[in-house]
């Protein structure tokens, strides 16, 4: 999958963005840490995103999982990523988490690019349902999951663990319509 745009583009990690990866996750620390704290830990350095990019292109050549990067047009940096996990081929079902640096939020990006993805998702990929688990408290994620078609299914309890604080979570949901 790949979409361009004027200003970013969507695409398949390359090893060559380890060292922007890197860089985008560092400088977006605290904002990452409460709900993207294993992406995070796994790309302090260089090194440690070159073998974060190294494990997800196997996961895309097995079909178990899809990490794609925002990258800004001008630079060339990973300005976020959107990854679909939790893929159940029988079920038909896939999982979105995205992130996106705080310099690139506000300009429409992850809104585009959850649309990709989630074409991606039903056209490429064949999944008939897709989800978004987000906590309340993040309307940004919530406004993204809403325009992209995304509706609230229910409150699932104790779902996530964030440090010492066990949290509630938002499901959103969205059915493959023909």
């Amino acid at each position: 999958m790949k979409l361009k745009t004027e200003s970013f583009s969507l695409e398949v990690l390359k090893p060559q963005d380890a060292q922007s990866l890197s860089r985008l996750m560092i400088s977006n620390g605290k904002r990452f840490q409460q709900y993207l704290p294993t992406t995070l830990s796994e790309n302090l350095s260089e090194a440690d995103s070159k073998n974060y990019i190294q494990r997800k292109t196997k996961q895309i050549k097995n079909k178990t999982e899809f990490t794609f990067a925002i990258k800004d047009i001008d630079s060339d940096d990973v300005a976020g990523l959107i990854i679909l996990k939790n893929i159940d081929y029988q079920l038909k079902q896939g999982e979105f988490s995205y992130c996106l640096g705080q310099k690139y939020s506000g300009r429409g990006w992850m809104t585009r690019s959850i649309k990709a993805a989630k074409n991606f998702a039903f056209n490429e990929l064949k999944l008939k349902s897709l989800q978004i688990i987000i906590h309340k408290s993040n309307l940004a994620s919530i406004q993204i999951a809403e325009r992209n078609g995304f509706t609230w299914i229910k409150t699932l309890d104790n779902e996530y663990v964030s440090g010492k604080s066990v949290l509630d979570m938002e499901l959103y949901e969205l059915q493959y319509e023909k």
